[in-house]
């Protein structure tokens, strides 16, 4: 005689549901607000999210094989990132309405520099964590030498990418303002080439005018600017020169 059966439970045990992946962008925009306490703008759906600019630091645009150069003048610490063929260099707040008063003073206002300051309104894309981001296209473009930036192509068009002026602010510095309707992802996503330091105060390390309250061990503006605006100039002259009868 068979013992007896089992008792069948016919209890459903509950299940959690599966966790969905965090979404790139929303990581991106938790390392800024919770390591660096930068303000980050959500960006549309896939793209990333972009940084206001003039709160904890305004920013320099400029030609990558231009902006080399001025990698010396900079502390370890200072921020700089690169996007493409265009670098991105990170200087105090306020900056950005001191360039056009710097440039003059140095004797560059009236020529023609691929040069633009973004400051109070404007947007930045965010970067990628160091950790997350992806693998840099060009050797890193630090000063030892030409070599260390042959990688770096000639822009097509030098106009800031992935830089956003909002509508109705005044220009700085000789900016060029974004068209409308052009994309922002052209050549690639954004990289830090030095990126900022998660836990410290990313203030002391950027470029900056002792009227602005610099000194110490601030990078000087003035030099950066001078230096910047003297491989711009001389860019543009090799460009120039390279079109038909472009050189007497």
């Amino acid at each position: 005689m068979a013992g007896p059966r089992p008792a069948i439970t016919t209890d459903v045990v509950a299940l959690p549901l599966p966790r969905r992946p965090l979404d790139p962008s929303d990581q991106v925009r938790r390392w800024y607000e919770n390591e660096l306490g930068w303000p980050v703008v959500p960006g549309p759906p896939g793209s990333p999210p972009s940084l206001r600019v003039g709160l904890r630091f305004d920013v320099l645009d400029l030609p990558a094989e231009a902006g080399r150069a001025a990698l010396r003048h900079l502390t370890p610490g200072s921020p700089v990132a690169v996007r493409g063929d265009r670098l991105r260099l990170l200087v105090s707040a306020g900056s950005a309405q001191e360039v056009p008063g710097v440039l003059d003073w140095l004797e560059w206002g009236a020529l023609p520099l691929d040069l633009t300051a973004l400051g109070e309104g404007d947007l930045m894309e965010a970067p990628p964590p160091p950790d997350q981001g992806p693998a840099m296209a060009v050797r890193p473009l630090e000063v030892a030498g030409p070599a260390a930036a042959a990688d770096v192509r000639h822009p097509v068009d030098p106009g800031p990418k992935g830089a956003v002026r909002r509508p109705g602010l005044p220009g700085h510095g000789g900016v060029r303002l974004l068209p409308r309707g052009r994309s922002a992802a052209v050549q690639g996503a954004a990289v830090w080439l030095r990126p900022p330091e998660p836990g410290g105060e990313v203030e002391a390390s950027l470029p900056t005018l002792s009227a602005l309250g610099g000194g110490g061990s601030a990078p000087d503006l003035v030099r950066v600017l001078d230096t910047v605006a003297t491989h711009c100039h001389r860019l543009r002259l090799r460009r120039v020169c390279a079109q038909p009868s472009g050189c007497p």
